[in-house]
């Protein structure tokens, strides 16, 4: 499984961003894909998943209703739309496959993050 997360950039606070996370490889239908991100300084944390077949999706509690994530099974690529973005939303964003579940540990398969940047 191949994951290749981009969208990433500077955006002013309440604005908006979207990342996209291509996947490739003969499995990765197989497995759920998760969003998390890492600020300098703190652990990874858990964002939002989506699973391929039926798009069942999750989100960390804090970041329901700013951020949803999507999915396109034709162009096998998931998304997390980010609105209304915070200062404190700045991170490396990275997207993973695997249970689907809040746990980084649960989830085998890694891309590279995309850095966002949120400015006051």
């Amino acid at each position: 499984v191949q994951l290749q997360a981009s969208g990433g950039g500077l955006v002013q606070a309440g604005g908006s961003l979207r990342l996209s996370c291509a996947a490739s490889g003969r499995t990765f239908s197989r497995y759920a894909m998760g969003w998390f991100r890492q600020a300098p300084g703190k652990e990874r944390e858990f964002v939002a998943a989506i699973t391929w077949v039926g798009g069942s999706t999750s989100y960390a509690d804090s970041l329901k209703g700013r951020f949803t994530v999507s999915r396109d099974n034709a162009k096998n690529t998931v998304y997390l739309q980010m609105s209304s973005l915070k200062p404190e939303d700045s991170a490396v964003y990275y997207c993973a496959a695997g249970a689907g579940s809040e746990y980084a540990n649960e989830y085998p398969y890694w891309g590279r993050g995309t850095q966002v940047t949120v400015s006051s």
